[in-house]
């Protein structure tokens, strides 16, 4: 079928709406503004902060994934493309496609062949998967009495699952300092990173997931006696819930499973905020920056072409 993608995105589209519906319907239109506003500003600001943080180690992940695949570029580029791609594609779903684009718009204009920008692509996914795993794996092992508490598993399982993500890194890191020759898998041949580049990937990405867990947690702690790490295994669980379905920004979906685990009543304030300060504001910076972005490019590239001396004829 041509158009698989437009349906499944159609489908997360409708998904994340009736899970934001299901979240919000219970409430009338004045407590969601007195649940917004009783975030203090304080809050609001470190939330902010956090979520700055966030997407400044974000443009690691394409820096990272730029050496990786031998084209690397000056740090503001990798940056102004990483940016705007990923403050698009956090909002838009199947982001795997839509922040690719946004990439591939950027880097084959400096240079990069498609097959190395789609080597980009994997590259910075496989680091949002092992930051998820390494902060995951963390947090569960670190206060997995808090996890019981919440999930309900029971304390094995919880550590089961604790060793079971933090092996994900380990297994990595062990394969980037054993082998240095592309693996094949049936058609597939992947080339494993230097040891310096995973132990690079482990740790940014594991440092991008720690903030924007505590995004979460100052909108969340505003309202309610929430624990760092308790605030992180939850966040994790909802991330990844909200990846594989491709939901836009995870809407409804980080909503209904925090609101799930952390089943306080008044947590739908913070929610909203903490969704507004990470994903629609850096949305319309993010939008903005690429519109500005698009009209400059295609003014220096009429400029050089209108530059362009004639032909000599012979």
């Amino acid at each position: 079928m041509r158009n698989w993608k437009y349906l499944i995105a159609a489908a997360a589209v409708g998904l994340a709406a009736f899970l934001l519906y299901r979240t919000l319907s219970r409430y009338s239109l004045n407590e969601l503004i007195a649940a917004v506003t009783a975030v203090p500003v304080p809050s609001l600001l470190a939330a902010a902060g956090f979520a700055a943080a966030s997407y400044v180690s974000l443009t690691f992940f394409d820096h990272l994934a730029l050496r990786y695949v031998g084209r690397p570029l000056p740090y503001p580029k990798a940056a102004l493309a990483s940016f705007t791609a990923l403050s698009l594609g956090h909002n838009l779903g199947l982001a795997a496609l839509s922040s690719g684009a946004v990439r591939y718009r950027f880097y084959s204009r400096w240079g990069l062949a498609a097959g190395e920008v789609a080597k980009v692509i994997v590259f910075c996914g496989v680091t949002v998967g092992l930051g998820l795993t390494t902060l995951g794996g963390a947090a569960l092992l670190l206060r997995s009495r808090l996890a019981v508490e919440i999930t309900g598993l029971t304390h094995p399982i919880i550590v089961a699952l604790g060793i079971a993500c933090l092996a994900v890194p380990a297994i990595y890191l062990t394969l980037s300092f054993f082998v240095h020759r592309p693996l094949r898998i049936r058609c597939w041949s992947l080339e494993v990173p230097g040891f310096r580049l995973a132990i690079g990937q482990v740790l940014i990405g594991s440092i991008n997931f720690a903030f924007v867990a505590a995004c979460l947690h100052q909108t969340l702690a505003a309202v309610a006696d929430v624990a760092y790490l308790g605030v992180a295994s939850v966040y994790v669980i909802a991330n990844a819930t909200a990846l594989v379905s491709h939901v836009p920004g995870g809407l409804g979906v980080i909503e209904s499973v925090v609101m799930y685990l952390l089943p306080q009543e008044n947590l739908i304030g913070p929610l909203l905020v903490f969704r507004f300060v990470y994903f629609l504001a850096p949305l319309g910076l993010g939008g903005i920056l690429f519109a500005a972005t698009e009209l400059v490019l295609r003014h220096r590239g009429s400029d050089a072409h209108g530059d362009a001396p004639a032909p000599v004829k012979a």
